[in-house]
């Protein structure tokens, strides 16, 4: 009875805390994702006051969250937009992977920790944070954008490169040889691209399967067959967060509409845990001796991400504003930053492995909802300056559709 107390009490302080900083942060209008961190860093290992019996449940709470995330952006699209997408957007995946990942294999390689090290810090600076790009999109009213599908297209694309990446970072950690290595590859990319088939040619019989008119019995199903392929992709070596993206992908029509309205609170409500979590277990006296390169490495992929995003807003015929935007979305690192960092901890390559990837995501999870917000308005403060007015390149308008307003394939919009 006294653990179940504490329990209530703790886990009743942090759902009030974060309703209270949510407020602060809507009351200054940027997104909260920062305070939360902060928050967990406070009450997390090494903090003001660490906590105990709810530990347990922040963290699967946390693991909840990311699934929803990705579901609810996966609710936005149809199983064809994200075909079309993928088709025109893959050499953006490309040019992501070279811009993102050899900054990280070139600092560990400089600082002396070899090449199995330098494979794991490429994926860490590589691999933007779906579940923190969600909710700043989400937060900043950007579902719509015309910008968005190409920020999407290069989510997915990392996500599913890490159904490659992680088993191998994993053979080569565990010193695997080329046999094991393989099949696990194997594996994962079977899993991968089944689910994706199945998500693209029976979306139509999944929905029908899923639909009903009572909302409670909607609920249930979505988010019981939700975490279901989650857990079962994650357990086959594919990331939890492709098996959620592509069950929301196969979602359509009224189900879809249905499933967003009602799991959009559920959303919110984990996602911030979500964020709680990560700060939690992040002890704020291992950064300072790490935190010199982690900055300089920020700095140097928060520029390579932007432009990863430019470049592949503007080969979509983006205008110049949704090309900045694109690009400052896009610098947030997160889940998966930390998942493979973990995956190094575990095997002991490199101990200071690990407080640097917590260092450089924890800059870049706080710098990058601001980079979303401000990144636009800053370069177009800066470009008026040197050009003028009519040289940046706008999207026609059509009955009254701007630049910021809703693209044309957008399920929020009623036409999934």
């Amino acid at each position: 009875m006294h653990d179940s107390a504490v329990f209530l009490i703790e886990f009743g302080a942090i759902i009030l805390g974060l309703g209270l900083l949510g407020r602060l942060a809507g009351r200054f209008r940027f997104s909260p994702i920062p305070l939360y961190l902060l928050a967990g860093l406070a009450f997390g290992e090494g903090g003001i006051y660490p906590l105990g019996t709810s530990e347990e449940f922040v963290a699967i709470g946390a693991e909840i969250g990311v699934v929803l995330l990705l579901l609810m952006l996966g609710l936005e699209y149809t199983a064809s937009d994200l075909v079309s997408n993928l088709k025109t957007q893959y050499p953006a995946g490309l040019v992501d992977a070279a811009l993102n990942a050899l900054p990280g294999a070139a600092m560990a390689l400089l600082l002396g920790w070899g090449p199995v090290a330098a494979v794991v810090l490429a994926g860490v600076t590589w691999i933007s944070s779906s579940g923190v790009i969600a909710k700043v999109l989400g937060d900043l009213g950007r579902l719509g954008n015309r910008e968005t599908p190409v920020i999407l297209s290069i989510l997915v694309l990392e996500d599913l490169s890490m159904a490659v990446y992680l088993p191998i970072v994993t053979a080569l950690l565990a010193g695997a040889g080329l046999a094991a290595g393989s099949l696990t590859l194997a594996i994962a990319l079977g899993v991968a691209g089944l689910v994706l088939v199945v998500a693209v040619r029976y979306g139509r019989h999944i929905s029908r399967f899923v639909s009903s008119d009572d909302s409670e019995k909607l609920l249930l199903v979505v988010l019981g067959l939700t975490l279901l392929v989650a857990g079962i992709a994650q357990q086959l070596q594919v990331s939890a967060a492709v098996g959620a993206f592509l069950v929301g992908i196969a979602l359509s029509g009224e189900v879809a509409e249905g499933a967003h309205h009602l799991l959009a609170p559920l959303r919110d409500l984990f996602a911030a845990v979500f964020f709680v979590f990560f700060g939690l277990h992040t002890d704020p006296a291992s950064i300072p001796p790490v935190l010199l390169p982690a900055l300089a490495l920020a700095v140097v992929t928060a520029l390579t991400k932007v432009a990863t995003g430019y470049w592949a807003a503007r080969r979509a015929g983006i205008s110049a504003r949704g090309r900045w935007r694109a690009g400052g979305t896009l610098v947030a690192r997160g889940e998966f930053s930390i998942v493979i960092a973990g995956l190094a901890v575990t095997s002991g390559i490199e101990p200071s492995l690990g407080p640097l990837a917590t260092a450089y995501v924890l800059i870049l999870v706080v710098v990058g909802p601001l980079t979303a917000r401000y990144t636009e308005p800053l370069a177009r403060r800066l470009t008026r300056r040197s050009e003028p007015a009519d040289t940046v390149a706008r999207v026609p308008a059509q009955a009254g559709v701007t630049d910021q307003e809703t693209a044309p394939a957008g399920n929020s919009a009623g036409g999934k």
